[in-house]
């Protein structure tokens, strides 16, 4: 059996074709290519973040003011108060009671909502109220969309306060 041929030191050198080493690879490339899936995304929610610099009110803003959600943290981020338009809440299930109250016989595409949380407020309860004034599913299983035009206030309380 002969594996190489000799060099001038005597040793024996191997020759690997890299070739099918390379066709395996492009071929698991191609498979997990093409068994990829997609995922939808979580939540598609339409939020826009403060900006750099605070801009005069349009006049859409002006005749249809954000509805705002205060949230207030303690120091270790836990969620101590739900405010909507300065009226306390007791739970996310009164907030989407509100919101529906608030949407009732309104064109829900002309409402916002301004978030105003904490800077240590965890993130969960921000989802929660995200979740809870953008919609819900009825007992029949069909989705019911509230306020899809969300958008947050400069947190309280940052590192630049």
């Amino acid at each position: 059996m002969r594996l190489g041929a000799r060099d001038e030191t005597g040793f024996q050198r191997i020759v690997l074709n890299m070739t099918p080493m390379i066709d395996v690879c492009f071929q698991l490339l191609i498979f997990f290519m093409l068994t990829l899936k997609v995922f939808a995304t979580e939540g598609d929610f339409d939020i826009k973040m403060p900006l750099a610099a605070m801009s005069e009110a349009t006049p859409k803003e002006v005749e249809n003011p954000p509805i705002v959600v205060r949230m207030k943290a303690d120091s270790r981020g836990r969620l101590t108060e739900i405010l909507l338009t300065e009226r306390p809440l007791k739970s996310f299930q009164e907030l989407r009671e509100e919101i529906k109250a608030l949407c009732a016989g309104r064109d829900a595409t002309t409402l916002e909502v301004e978030l105003d949380c904490d800077y240590v407020l965890r993130y969960e309860y921000v989802m929660e109220a995200i979740t809870h004034v953008s919609g819900y599913v009825d007992q029949s299983g069909n989705i019911v969309k509230l306020i899809e035009k969300i958008k947050f206030k400069p947190a309280r309380g940052g590192p630049e306060e």
